[in-house]
């Protein structure tokens, strides 16, 4: 039979692979391999029970309603500003060096919109821009700490000026961190007299550190702008009129306002030694109400009288068939304090119930604790309960249920010879019985129904007391002190702990100062401490809860009040009149609504953290 050639086939082309493994709940492993030893946040999980139920319709509608509501809260924030008569916005001019100049520089911007003026620049300025319907009230100030600070807490812009050929000393990075660490809206940075460097191409290398510098404290800084460039400078005007400001966290929760206006009471005796002050400004912030107290630049916290309006005559409108007619409007009363006004009180009243107990010595202070009493204070108090109970000598081997059925507080051989005494009789000397003779033997300690061969022993093994000389005992102090590391570094690594001689008793040393077991669960009775404590102490603000405490009285301040924007007068109560004689009109004034219990007095715990630049405090 003749063999048949085998046939060649190609391999098909049209095989299908088998399908993958796909289940709605993939496999531990395969889950473990997907990822990787990664944890994933649950990002799109709907947490609340109520965003459970709802449907792709109603979270789209609530996503709008929260777009829209931010929205409103924008425009609300810029709406101060809007209009003819809008609030200006604040801008607090900063030198940093010795030849920086701030009226040079505000002269220069307002040249570059065409708002010359040759009226020189002292005090607050206000310019109006055209261009953008926006007012703009310059503020600006030498190389003063305490002036700066004061015009960058109502600034809504700062912009500082920086030299182009000299290094920031000290002083400008001690000003910059003061300004950083009070708090700062929006910042710009402009160098001035950039055009002194010769040739222009090192313009650039000249504001590249400048730029490098800045950042470190603000680091949004995109651009350092040149005074000396008109172009720039337009560039800046247009950044100030058209950027929302961000605000200040502590300042935006109240309200407050640049004074523009002081006016002090006219025609009075020379006997009176305080009146009723007026100051006229616009609202910004909060609503401002005429219940809570007015911090009046460092002049101090006052009630108010009244509020009233004080708005420009040009901003009334007028119909254009209405007679122009000479009358005398009343002025308008926008609000007035009620019988919830705070007081100027800075301690709570004093209680007449303590009286008896503050003469009252420690000793003889009324207390129901037992225990030590030692140098007025308490010391380990029999009526800790929240102590764990003493241990007790027990059995090697006996449990927690074993040891309930112990009778006896202490299973020593103390309490069997105390049983012992009691079984001899009243009639034998306990003396003798308890003197050893010389014929005695030790009796070795046993239990009872156990054999006493290879029976440890339930007491440690005794140690040797070695009583050293005076000599040799201070000899061998020093060697442990010159061993140590230096006093510096032992108070830096262990701040609570000292070091008594060895003749000095530590009662004695030390008679101020409480012993307790626990600082974690023992019990702090105040009543003791009270002989001790100063006189005002009971009367200081106590805050349990702070959060919520804050909570209500920021919830507070967001209702009723003066709208913010509206320009009105206030009449403070009981202001010293010396203070006219202190006043500077061209300084900025600020004026601050504290919140309720603000002006009140507490005790507060405060952390200071160092920086980097400085190695000690």
């Amino acid at each position: 039979m003749v063999p048949q050639p085998e046939s060649h086939h190609h391999r098909s082309t049209t095989k299908i692979p088998q399908k993958p493994f796909k289940s709605r709940h993939a496999t531990k492993s395969y889950l473990k391999e997907l990822a990787k030893g990664k944890i994933e946040r649950d990002r799109g999980s709907r947490k609340t029970p109520h965003q459970q139920v709802m449907s792709k319709i109603d979270r789209r509608n609530q996503a709008k309603q929260i777009r829209q509501t931010k929205h409103r809260e924008n425009v609300k924030s810029t709406n101060v500003f809007a209009g003819h008569d809008g609030a200006p916005r604040l801008i607090a001019v900063i030198p940093l060096g010795e030849d920086c100049d701030a009226a040079r520089a505000i002269q220069k911007l307002n040249q570059s919109m065409e708002s010359v003026s040759d009226l020189p620049i002292v005090g607050p300025r206000r310019v109006k821009v055209e261009r953008f319907g926006q007012s703009l009230l310059y503020l600006p100030v030498k190389r003063d700490l305490v002036a700066a600070m004061n015009a960058c807490r109502l600034a809504d812009f700062v912009i500082l000026l920086l030299p182009p050929d000299q290094e920031v000393d000290g002083d400008s990075e001690h000003l910059i961190r003061a300004i950083e660490s009070q708090g700062v809206s929006n910042v710009l940075t402009m160098v001035q007299n950039l055009d002194s460097i010769q040739p222009p191409k090192k313009h650039a290398q000249v504001v590249a550190p400048l730029k490098s510098y800045i950042n470190h404290f603000f680091p949004n800084q995109d651009k350092v702008h040149s005074v000396d460039s008109e172009r720039e400078c337009a560039n800046v005007i247009r950044s100030l009129c058209t950027t929302t400001p961000k605000g200040v966290a502590w300042r935006e929760l109240r309200s407050w306002m640049l004074v523009e206006d002081v006016q002090w009471p006219e025609g009075h005796d020379v006997s009176d030694t305080h009146g009723e002050v007026m100051l006229t400004g616009i609202v910004r912030g909060k609503g401002l109400k005429a219940d809570r107290l007015l911090q009046v630049g460092d002049w101090g916290h006052f009630q108010i009288g009244k509020i009233t309006d004080a708005s420009l005559p040009n901003s009334r409108k007028r119909k254009a068939d209405e007679m122009a007619v000479d009358t005398k409007e009343e002025t308008k009363i926008l609000e007035t304090p009620d019988e919830d006004q705070d007081d100027l009180d800075e301690l709570a009243p004093y209680d007449e119930t303590m009286v008896d107990l503050e003469d009252m010595p420690a000793s003889e202070a009324p207390s129901q604790r037992k225990g030590v009493l030692l140098d007025d204070h308490h010391y380990f108090s029999d009526e800790d309960q929240d102590m764990p109970p003493p241990a007790r000598k027990l059995p090697k081997g006996t449990s927690n249920y074993q040891s309930a059925w112990f009778l006896g507080d202490d299973m020593s051989d103390a309490s069997s010879d105390s049983n012992q005494d009691e079984t001899m009789g009243p009639d034998v000397d306990v003396s003798m019985a308890a003197t050893p003779l010389p014929q005695d033997e030790p009796i070795p300690i046993t239990y009872r129904g156990e054999s006493t061969e290879m029976t440890p022993s339930e007491y440690p093994q005794s140690e040797t007391f070695l009583n050293p000389s005076p000599a040799d005992e201070a000899q061998e102090l020093s060697a442990y002190r010159s061993s140590r590391k230096t006093s510096a570094e032992e108070d830096l690594e262990f701040p609570d702990e000292i070091e008594l001689h060895p003749n000095v008793l530590a009662r004695e040393r030390l008679p101020r100062y409480r012993g307790l077991r626990s600082l974690k669960t023992s019990p702090w009775d105040t009543t003791e401490d009270k002989p001790h404590q100063p006189q005002d102490y009971d009367r200081l603000l106590r805050i349990s809860d702070y959060k919520a405490a804050r909570k209500t009285a920021v919830r507070e301040a967001l209702v009723g009040g003066v709208p913010a924007g509206k320009r009105v007068s206030i009449y403070l109560r009981n202001v010293p009149l010396s203070l006219q004689h202190s006043h500077n009109p061209a300084a900025p004034l600020s004026a601050f609504s504290l919140l309720r219990h603000e002006q009140k007095r507490t005790v507060i715990n405060t952390t200071i953290t160092l920086p980097s630049s400085a190695p000690e405090p």
